[in-house]
């Protein structure tokens, strides 16, 4: 644990209060594999995304995962089975233990030289059929791009081409590999236009 990934996650307050979050598991849930009952939720903040899935789906156990200690004691108690306050690097699971991780908005929280290490503690995880569902900006962003606007700066450290990300998950093992628009867009449009137009984007891998 050389990075400080607490001390970095709480310079960014406003992911607490993500509007966008609700929506984006939403859009989580759609991708499930069919009989999914464990999830781990990574970068769970406070658990707002975890409760819609609960919502969604009450015969879920949801487990969460943060580096900061605060939000994890912020987690409701009826959604969660347990809150673990550690790193995606080290994953304190035995393999196999669930059916789909969730990971919104985090990857890009993730130094670059500890992004394949959590790729592949996630399909360490995993159950053999299992998903990784995970979000994260778009660097291909044409709005973004227009407004002259990077992903980097604060919090966020690295930033994921979807065409290097899913190769990244190739090369981590996953199999089916495929990305969808998401962000507020998605909201309007669905997530199957071209992902110029949207300023995030949905990437799963099954462990198969």
């Amino acid at each position: 644990m050389d990075n400080n990934y607490e001390a970095l996650n709480l310079t960014q307050p406003e992911s607490e209060i993500d509007p966008f979050t609700e929506d984006r598991y939403r859009q989580f849930h759609r991708f499930l594999p069919a009989g999914t009952r464990s999830v781990l939720d990574i970068g769970c903040n406070t658990g707002r995304g975890g409760s819609v899935l609960k919502a969604l789906d009450g015969s879920l156990k949801i487990y969460g995962l943060d580096a900061v200690r605060a939000r994890l004691d912020r987690l409701p108690k009826d959604v969660y089975e347990e809150g673990v306050h550690g790193y995606s690097t080290k994953i304190p699971n035995e393999d196999g233990t669930y059916d789909a991780v969730v990971a919104g908005e985090f990857i890009e929280h993730i130094y670059q030289a500890d992004v394949d290490q959590t790729l592949g503690e996630i399909f360490r995880v995993l159950k053999i059929g299992g998903r990784l569902l995970l979000t994260t900006p778009n660097p291909g962003d044409i709005k973004r791009k227009l407004r002259g606007r990077s992903i980097l700066g604060g919090a966020h450290v690295s930033q994921h081409f979807p065409d290097t990300l899913k190769l990244k998950l190739r090369m981590a093992g996953f199999s089916r590999v495929r990305v969808y628009g998401s962000g507020k867009v998605s909201r309007y449009v669905g997530s199957r236009f071209p992902l110029l137009i949207y300023g995030s984007y949905l990437a799963m891998g099954d462990k198969f």
